[in-house]
């Protein structure tokens, strides 16, 4: 009996997304242990790696990296198709569904910050969707919106203009 050994080739980008995915899903881990000030309240530091990987790359690398991220990192901390997972699933596909439109507006007006404020309202946006129509089917839901707004602008801010400064460093701006 004779072993047969199956090569699969990847290439230089299969590995790139792998090293970024790596970055994210450990960036995740990190934030999973976090303290958090209110339920779903979490700074998304993991989001600078996507955000990186469109201006570095392109947006589809972005979304493999998202992607691969939210499902990985479920799986690590025991989470996969629970609530949890479906949450950041939903506000990660609306991240990047709203990315996809906004990186083709006209660079000159937007930088990582906005795309990161822009990302970060679309996926709090479809997270209280989600809530709204599956966990929490009552009207009451909408009072947090303004709380939720406010901490997605604050780590928009935040996780877009460290996206900048590492964008900047390596000079992909």
């Amino acid at each position: 009996m004779t072993r047969s050994i199956i090569k699969i080739k990847t290439t230089f980008l299969d590995h790139q997304i792998a090293q970024l995915s790596a970055i994210a899903i450990g960036l995740s881990l990190i934030e999973s242990v976090l303290p958090s000030p209110m339920p779903g309240v979490k700074p998304g530091i993991a989001n600078i790696i996507t955000l990186y990987a469109i201006y570095h790359f392109n947006f589809k690398t972005a979304m493999w990296v998202s992607i691969l991220r939210v499902f990985a990192s479920s799986l690590i901390l025991g989470q996969f198709f629970s609530p949890t997972f479906m949450l950041s699933l939903t506000g990660s596909v609306f991240s990047l569904l709203t990315l996809y439109f906004a990186i083709k507006l006209p660079s000159k007006f937007f930088s990582p910050i906005s795309f990161s404020i822009i990302s970060s309202f679309a996926h709090i946006g479809g997270q209280l969707l989600l809530v709204r129509i599956w966990l929490i089917p009552h009207a009451s839901i909408y009072y947090l919106i303004p709380i939720y707004s406010l901490a997605a602008l604050i780590f928009g801010f935040i996780n877009g203009w460290l996206t900048y400064r590492l964008l900047k460093d390596h000079n992909s701006l």
